[in-house]
This record gives C-alpha cells, sequence and structure tokens, in this order.
C-alpha cells in the first residue's frame, strides 16, 4: 500500500510540472517576439478604395487621436517623414518593458517621427493614468491618446503592443505584434529611413 501512495504522489508531481512548464513556455513565447517584424501585405485595408501600389505595400489608413492638451491629430500630419507607430497601455506588461527601447531610439532618430499611441478607453487606461506612467518613467516621446479606440479599430490593434513602420511616403513598411527588443525595432527603422534619399 505504501509503494502505491508514493507511486501516486509521484505521477501527480510530475504531472504538475509539465504542466506548470507547458503553461511557462505559452505565457513567455507569447510576451516576446523578436523576430516577430513582418513586412506588410496583411496591413488593414480601411474601404474598397484603398490600395496597394506597384512594390507591393499599402496606403497607412488614416486616423484621428488627440494630443495631451486635447487637440486633434491625424497620422497623415505626419506623412514626408518616417513613421514609428506604436500602440500601448500602460496596464500592459510587454508594452512596459519594451518602452525604454522605443525612448532610446525618439532620442537617437530625430529624422523620424515616433507616435506612441495610447489605448484610451476610459476604464482600464485613463488619460491621466497613461500620463502619470510616462511621467513617472521620465520618457520624452510624444504621446497620443485613443479615447475612442478608432485608430486601433482601423490597424486591428487588438493585442498590445502591436507597432507599424510607415514610410516618409504614408506607406506601410512592416509591423510588429507583440513586445519587440531594440534590435528589431532598429531593423524596422532603418526598413524605413532607407527608404529616404
Amino acid at each position: 500500500m505504501k509503494k502505491y501512495v508514493i507511486w501516486l504522489v509521484g505521477i501527480v508531481v510530475l504531472v504538475l510540472l509539465f504542466v506548470g512548464a507547458f503553461v511557462l513556455y505559452q505565457r513567455l513565447s507569447g510576451e516576446y517576439a523578436p523576430d516577430s517584424l513582418s513586412t506588410e501585405q496583411s496591413v488593414p485595408q480601411t474601404s474598397a478604395d484603398d490600395s496597394e501600389n506597384a512594390s507591393g505595400t499599402t496606403d497607412a489608413p488614416d486616423f484621428t487621436v488627440f494630443d495631451k492638451d486635447g487637440n486633434q491629430v491625424q497620422l497623415s500630419s505626419f506623412f514626408g517623414k518616417p513613421i514609428v507607430l506604436n500602440f500601448w497601455a500602460s496596464w500592459c506588461p510587454p508594452c512596459k518593458e519594451e518602452m525604454p527601447d522605443f525612448e532610446t531610439a525618439y532620442q537617437n532618430y530625430d529624422d523620424v517621427q515616433f507616435l506612441m499611441v495610447n489605448m484610451t478607453d476610459g476604464t482600464r487606461e485613463t488619460m491621466e493614468s497613461a500620463q502619470a506612467h510616462v511621467a513617472q518613467q521620465g520618457y520624452t516621446f510624444p504621446v497620443f491618446f485613443d479615447t475612442n479606440l478608432d485608430a486601433a479599430d482601423t490597424y486591428r490593434a487588438y493585442s498590445l503592443p502591436m507597432t507599424f513602420f510607415i514610410d516618409k511616403d504614408g506607406k506601410l513598411v512592416a509591423h510588429a505584434t507583440g513586445m519587440i527588443d531594440a534590435e528589431t525595432l532598429q531593423r524596422g527603422i532603418s526598413m524605413i529611413s532607407s527608404e529616404e534619399s
């Protein structure tokens, strides 16, 4: 009888270890995808008249968000410079983990426009909570607020973080779903910066 109990306990412990390892693997692989940068042909189309150009890139759909003073800002107002568009929220751990890399890139790339678009739903995230997080961390990149989630819907940003790389002509070049590291961010920036000349 004693051997039976020892075997049963051993099997239960072994099953629990496998389940724990599986859950940990799923959680870690979902949060960090350093090679997730993909060139875009699957970027959202907002209407029938959106079209791909001869090189296969897609026009970046326009949207309106708000700056910290409540002024409306359109994505298209930044065309003419390469754009890094990032959707984030202060309650999102992977978003918070990648933000220092975005701050460093913002400091190093004067020729690139950064749009850090906060998913401001008014309940889980407010302008106040987002601004408090940015101030607490000392970030200086420009933050915009998607208070009606139109930008998120336009870009199908249903999981966070999500980053888009847009060239100076307003063409979507690449995107990454999930947290990206500094190397992937730099690779995306070089894809849109090399278009300049």
